[in-house]
């Protein structure tokens, strides 16, 4: 028999053989190294055996230490002892010793963890095992007699159990249970079970236990293709009043070409209250299911779809609000090329059918053609011209119109318009910062509409409200249905400042003036016969720990604050406060309520590199009291994360009146 023997030498082989003996993805391909006292190599029967301290590392890293090991060539048998494995980043596998047979490997009184050398003072976690048995073609790990370990202190025994190694990306199986405890619905225990259909096809099922509620089963359910991802998430309970309560969200996404896709949605539950009191609910005033197909070009596009509406408020008005299912909706746009210089035209249409409650329905059809012509003349000068015509044709079915309840028929308007638009931005460049203050007046004509003509006005218009954002733009109003009427002018100034270090300032300032008498609006949007109130916006970033925007609306007359709205961040993405607030004079309390005035804040604290504390709240102004506050005590772990969190809600809607939550979730990472 012929040997080759080597005292502290490197020896190069094909295979590593612990590729095989243990769990981890571990490439096969390119020279293998073994370290050892002392190496024979039988060349008859192609065996390795070492003698003393042995170390055998392969191409991606991956480190086996042992001692008095002999292993084939290939690797399909191995032997030795006083094994250690680091299979990866703080994965590391430790036993007394270890046999290799085909796709079988035995480790004795092993231990397993994948939190190696992540603490100081121990690992996080690990598992210990009399024996652990690796099946390397099915990449099962199975523990006899396993003991769980937290920071070296026993806390669970098992006589089994069994799991994928390490490689795998995705197994069917039991997930962590986390828990959650409410005052309405008791201790929750949810246990998930996440179940793999293929790489691209997987759900998870959660059992639920209540301990003042029957049980609540769960369902999350994805899947990828090629060119669409379908999602769903549901929900079932039969609750202790015999009541069946569930939900369903179902979205599809699909490519069906380079510029066509198509979307289905699905939104329903059993009861407006349902999401509100099982923790399912994102402050959503209706569901919206239906259908969308989207095909797009160089120059335009078309989007047909569909919807049908599930209300969850308690009241609602019919000029804020959905008032019918739209079935369907189909838009489309195009843009030509230059005509002249830098002038183009706009060609947009719009078919809308609305099936409303108790036999009524509306279809309208708009035709809409735009000429824009942006000129830029001496001086810096910018100058926009713009011509525009557009047809109306409706048909009602029992509808109620301005001054025409329960109106049948068809009704159709023309409005042409047309605005010239100036601005003159004007930079003042510095060592470090640039300035720039920019005039701004756009004076807008429209043909002056009787008010029989003004019948849609709350079809699918959502009111007049003015601001910064609807000044200077073609319809001053929210949606199709409501319509500028006669000529009218807005103007307004902006300044800025730039620096070179991302750092930036601007405010803004600006008021719209109508010449004809304006239709009667919402006493509270801001415009008057003449002139409007003054807009404006406040914007500051320092780039670093300072961000803030701020819209406004004075009155016209006293320079009283009429709206605000505010949102202020300070800090980093570790360390923050953040503070919102609304506030709006409801100057016909009769007609609209008392005056808005929310503030939502919160904040986050980096306690540690770990451990993290943040806090969420909305606090109603007007009626003294919150209307939601939540926090979380997080923990991020290397191997795993702790999270204590709660959430209180003072709604008050039909059979639900507020919960406080209080959940707690564990997940070991490796």
């Amino acid at each position: 028999m012929k040997k080759l023997i080597g005292s502290v030498s490197l020896f190069s082989i094909l295979y590593c053989a612990y590729a095989y003996a243990l769990p981890g993805s571990v490439d096969l391909d390119g020279p293998k190294t073994i370290t050892a006292d002392k190496i024979e190599y039988n060349v008859k029967s192609a065996n390795i055996k070492t003698i003393g301290n042995t170390t055998i590392t392969n191409q991606s890293g991956q480190t086996l230490k042992l001692t008095n090991s002999s292993f084939s060539e290939k690797g399909a048998k191995i032997d030795g002892n006083d094994v250690e494995l680091w299979l990866g980043n703080h994965v590391y596998i430790k036993s007394e010793s270890i046999s290799h047979d085909g796709d079988i490997t035995v480790a004795q009184e092993a231990m397993f963890t994948a939190c190696d050398g992540c603490d100081s003072f121990g690992n996080a976690w690990e598992i210990s095992a009399s024996k652990i048995k690796h099946n390397a073609e099915y990449k099962d790990l199975y523990f006899y007699n396993p003991i769980l370990w937290i920071y070296d202190l026993p806390v669970f025994w098992f006589p089994y159990y069994t799991m994928p190694d390490p490689s795998v990306k995705y197994r069917s199986g039991l997930l962590t249970p986390d828990f959650k405890s409410t005052n309405k619905m008791g201790t929750q225990i949810n246990i998930p079970i996440y179940i793999s259909l293929s790489d691209y096809h997987d759900a998870t099922v959660t059992l639920s236990y209540l301990t003042k509620e029957n049980p609540l089963i769960q369902l999350e359910h994805r899947l990828n293709a090629e060119h669409s991802e379908f999602r769903t998430n549901g929900s079932y309970t039969h609750n202790k009043e015999g009541k069946n309560r569930w939900h369903i969200f179902h979205n599809d996404v699909m490519e069906l070409g380079e510029y066509t896709r198509a979307k289905i949605a699905l939104e329903r539950t059993s009861d407006k209250t349902y999401l509100q009191k099982y923790g399912f609910y994102n402050d959503q005033p209706y569901l919206d299911s239906g259908a969308q197909i989207e095909m797009f070009g160089q120059s335009g596009y078309i989007i047909a779809d569909t919807h049908v509406f599930q209300e969850l408020r308690d009241t609602r008005r019919t000029e804020s609000s959905m008032n019918g299912n739209i079935l369907p909706n189909i838009r489309g746009v195009y843009q030509t090329a230059p005509i002249y210089r830098e002038t183009y035209a706009v060609m947009s249409s719009d078919i809308l059918a609305i099936d409303g409650h108790n036999s009524r329905a509306m279809q309208r059809m708009i035709g809409d053609a735009r000429i824009i012509s942006p000129w830029t003349l001496w001086g810096g000068n910018r100058l926009t011209l713009s011509l525009d015509a557009r047809y109306d044709v409706y048909n009602f079915q029992n509808y109620d119109l301005i001054d025409m309840p329960d109106y049948t028929g068809m009704e159709n308007r023309f409005l042409p318009s047309g605005y010239v638009e100036w601005g003159l931005p004007l930079f003042k460049p510095g060592k470090r910062w640039t300035q720039v203050i920019e005039p701004r007046a756009r004076l807008t004509v429209m043909r002056h509409t009787k008010s029989k003509e003004l019948f849609a006005m709350n079809n699918d218009s959502a009111g007049a409200l003015l601001s910064d954002v609807t000044l200077f733009s073609n319809n001053r109003f929210a949606g199709y249905d409501l319509w500028e009427n006669g000529t009218f002018a807005d103007y307004g100034v902006r300044w800025a400042t730039y620096s070179d270090d991302g750092e930036f300032a601007e405010i803004f300032l600006g008021q719209s003036y109508d010449f004809t008498k304006r239709v009667e609006t919402d006493p509270n949007s801001g415009f008057h016969q003449g002139s409007s109130d003054y807009v404006g916006r406040i914007n500051l970033d320092n780039a670093s720990w300072l961000g803030l925007t701020s819209r406004f609306r004075l009155d016209k007359n006293t320079l009283n604050l009429r709206h605000i709205e505010t949102d202020a961040r300070l800090g980093t993405s570790l360390n923050y406060i953040f503070v919102g607030h609304i506030w709006s004079e409801q100057l016909d309390e009769d007609f609209l309520g008392e005056d808005i005035n929310e503030t939502s804040g919160g904040f986050k604290i980096q306690l540690t590199d770990r451990l993290s504390f943040n806090f969420n709240a909305i606090y109603n102004n007007t009626l003294t009291k919150f209307q939601r506050h939540s926090g979380e005590l997080y923990y991020k772990h290397p191997c795993y994360f702790l999270s204590l969190g709660y959430h209180r809600d003072y709604a008050v809607r039909e059979d639900y009146s507020g919960n406080t939550t209080v959940q707690f979730r564990f997940g070991l990472d490796y």
